[in-house]
């Protein structure tokens, strides 16, 4: 059953950039309805929750900053989708693999795994090119420009989860309880980054709300509380085969749904970018350190 739901969150995920795409509207209206939306239900599930949060308010202001980060990847990443589509926007994106065990090394002197230097050189050679080097066979309507703020969405996401991670470390809290904090802080980055938005609107019309709906309730409220419940109770393994899977289907449903016809040279920079993203996440970012009695002790978690 936890499998099960971590499969269930992971393909829910992965519709996320469909659902974007579908609404087509301006990428900080897509994250402020994705937050908003997202808040009362979140609020609804805390308060049913048997478990208490015993996290100091220093952890939970944290964590709202963590969700300050979570605007920007949103914001970054909505405008990508409608520059290079929602798959590639998406594939780029998962990047944060390995920038998180890169950021790591710099801000916590957590020693990266020589998977994720060995995947930097192929994701970038992937990057290259899915911007379709100047072909006018390239998908998208920018496809230099999509790829570049898909690859700072991955920056911002990646700062977020590293931030989010810090905040709850050692404290015991239900899963609704940490999201909500960072939703709560995305809400409030996505209104901020709206006023420099000429796009932006409060009253987005139909079908584009139900879209942005089911964005907020699918994707960021129930896949995310099936995912936070599942990922610590499976083994590394099952986690690296999650995260690959999220991509590999968001690619799948943009093109079943709006045939995204990518140019050969952007094919095989996917493949490189998934190359890249698939070597970090299977042999890990960042090198576990453990104590003598830690190692000796230790199997597949």
């Amino acid at each position: 059953m936890t499998r099960l739901a971590a499969v269930a969150g992971t393909l829910g995920i992965s519709l996320s950039a469909v659902f974007v795409r579908l609404a087509d509207v301006a990428p900080t209206t897509a994250a402020v309805f994705r937050t908003g939306y997202a808040i009362p239900a979140l609020v609804a599930v805390r308060l049913a929750a048997t478990r208490r949060d015993d996290r100091p308010p220093a952890a939970r202001r944290l964590s709202f900053a963590a969700g300050l980060l979570l605007a920007a990847d949103l914001a970054a990443w909505h405008a990508s989708i409608g520059m290079i589509g929602a798959g590639i926007a998406t594939l780029v994106a998962n990047l944060q693999v390995i920038i998180v065990g890169l950021l790591a090394w710099f801000i916590h002197r957590e020693r990266p795994s020589l998977a994720a230097f060995l995947g930097v050189p192929v994701a970038l050679s992937g990057i290259l090119l899915l911007g379709g080097l100047g072909r006018s066979d390239a998908y998208g309507s920018n496809p230099v420009g999509g790829v570049l703020l898909a690859v700072l969405a991955a920056a911002c996401y990646s700062g977020f989860l590293l931030v989010f991670r810090h905040s709850n470390r050692g404290h015991l809290a239900p899963s609704a309880g940490p999201l909500l904090d960072a939703t709560l802080g995305a809400a409030a980055g996505s209104l901020l980054l709206s006023l420099f938005d000429e796009g932006f609107s409060l009253v987005p019309e139909w079908p584009a709300h139900g879209w942005l709906i089911a964005l907020a309730l699918g994707s960021q409220v129930v896949s995310w509380l099936l995912i936070s419940h599942a990922l610590p109770r499976l083994a590394a393994l099952d986690t690296s085969v999650l995260l690959l899977m999220q991509p590999a289907a968001t690619i799948l449903w943009a093109q079943f749904l709006f045939d995204e016809d990518l140019s050969s040279a952007q094919w095989w920079g996917a493949a490189a970018v998934f190359a890249g993203i698939a070597v970090a996440a299977l042999r890990g970012a960042v090198r576990p350190t453990l104590t003598p009695r830690e190692g000796a002790g230790r199997g597949s978690t």
